[in-house]
């Protein structure tokens, strides 16, 4: 790792463990930050010097930062080191040309730094140590998804000793599941039940058709990501944590959906102030990841108005700084309302406010 390298991973991992960034130190972090890429990151240098940016002319607002389309990582490698030195990559959903996307990096520091400071703060305010159940990938059959690297971590760093793997490809594990979470119960350690929203499905499906209801002990908490790209069936949210509330016994405010990519470094989280209702929520981002919600032009929106949503991730120091995503978004009392992909509407400049919107998908 160079010098310069490692004097950025340095001032990250110092505003990761203080969990504080203020506008002007976040910008002063990501201007060096963008400096550093693309000097050493050709396709994002080339892309930035088509937008009127390079070394010598860094943007100089947060908006001003080029972010690439998610769908770059499966067209160009975008990383800051040379390939030998990967020591961890994870492979992006979708392909392209028969393959898809990586993002790699050359130190695991930061990703597990930004990882477990969020999780210790948005799934683990009480400090609990808790036995995990988790219905995600798992990284000895998958060690390229980064959902089953980001448990596997929380799990070791974060657990009581003892977590399951449940998800078998598309095969869910209800009989090892019900065994372990069974002797949960007769131990009485809190469980958190780690799960895609489809393997969720699977799983309210299973202990529907057996007729059983699950009383996992007090201090309990489930933790939803992703939703239902590629699926058949599809569970609108308030209806999905509803039946989870009364299947798994824990309350609606203990089900927290986590929001990431991976191409990202770092997660979203259900606010807490959000959690009393199901919907709206609000998404809470650490310091050191901001959302930018952008028109069809790229210009950002104000407040409470629905854009395509744009993360620049300062713990993405190995790739690219800022990402831009197709999802549907809006800024609201200082978080981020999540609203995905509308069928029919502009994925940019859409016209409509984050309240008629959420109003349509509510009665729809």
């Amino acid at each position: 790792m160079s010098a310069t390298a490692a004097a950025l991973d340095a001032r990250i991992l110092a505003a990761i463990d203080a969990y504080a960034l203020d506008d002007a130190a976040f910008m002063a972090l990501a201007r060096d930050l963008f400096t550093y890429q693309v000097e050493h990151n050709a396709p994002y240098a080339a892309y930035a010097r088509s937008l009127g940016f390079d070394a010598q002319r860094p943007p100089g607002r947060i908006e001003d930062i080029p972010a690439v389309p998610s769908a770059a990582f499966k067209e160009a490698r975008l990383a800051t080191f040379p390939a030998e030195e990967t020591v961890l990559w994870f492979e992006t959903s979708g392909t392209t040309l028969g393959r898809g996307g990586r993002h790699e990096f050359a130190t695991t520091a930061l990703y597990d730094a930004a990882l477990l400071a969020s999780f210790d703060r948005m799934m683990l305010g009480d400090g609990s140590r808790l036995r995990y159940a988790l219905l995600v990938p798992d990284p000895r059959e998958r060690p390229h998804s980064s959902l089953g690297y980001m448990m596997d971590v929380v799990a070791r760093e974060r657990g009581e000793g003892k977590a399951g793997w449940y998800l078998h490809g598309d095969d869910l594990d209800v009989d090892g599941f019900l065994r372990d979470v069974q002797r949960a119960v007769e131990d009485a350690a809190p469980v958190c039940v780690v799960t895609t929203a489809f393997a969720l499905v699977a799983l309210l499906d299973a202990l529907a058709e057996r007729r059983k209801t699950l009383a996992l002990p007090s201090g309990s908490r489930v933790m939803e990501t992703g939703g239902f790209k590629g699926r058949s069936r599809i569970v609108e949210r308030a209806a999905l944590y509803r039946e989870a509330s009364t299947r798994l016994s824990v309350p609606i405010d203990a089900i927290v959906a986590e929001y990431g990519m991976t191409e990202l470094t770092s997660q979203y989280y259900d606010a807490p102030s959000s959690r009393a209702q199901i919907e709206p929520r609000l998404k809470t981002a650490p310091p050191w990841l901001r959302p930018i919600v952008v028109d069809g032009e790229g210009r950002p929106l104000q407040n409470g108005v629905v854009g395509a949503i744009r993360h620049v991730d300062l713990a993405n120091r190995g790739s690219v700084i800022a990402i831009e995503t197709e999802d549907l978004g809006a800024i609201v009392d200082g978080g981020l309302i999540l609203l995905g992909r509308e069928q029919g509407a502009e994925l940019r400049g859409c016209s409509l406010d984050a309240e008629t919107l959420l109003a349509r998908r509510t009665q729809s």
